[in-house]
């Protein structure tokens, strides 16, 4: 991952809605969830709720399929792998570290 894209995934996720959003979505899992669903259990307004999806769209975070009227939002977890391993790319290359079993 590149480090703009990294900063802009990070960027979309430290907004509390939108964590919460995206959060929700990989507790559910390969199939996500639809908008409703979405709007249900995290009490987001309508009116944001569109903007706070748009929002992880656009970072990759998560893509959008239509099934009939039915909206669903699906998380893009190699897009979440790919954020963790650039996290962690250089962890402790310079110093001693117990994170992954470096020594």
């Amino acid at each position: 991952m590149k480090h703009e894209n990294a900063a802009k995934c990070l960027a979309e996720l430290g907004n509390t809605t939108r964590l919460s959003i995206f959060r929700y979505l990989v507790r559910m899992g390969d199939d996500g969830a639809p908008v409703g669903q979405i709007q249900k259990e995290l009490n987001v307004p309508n009116s944001t709720l569109s903007h706070h999806i748009s929002r992880l769209v656009s970072a990759g975070l998560i893509r959008q399929e239509r099934e009939s009227r039915i909206l669903h939002c699906i998380p893009q977890y190699q897009i979440l792998t790919e954020l963790i391993d650039y996290l962690q790319a250089e962890c402790c290359t310079g110093n001693k570290c117990e994170i992954g079993g470096k020594n």
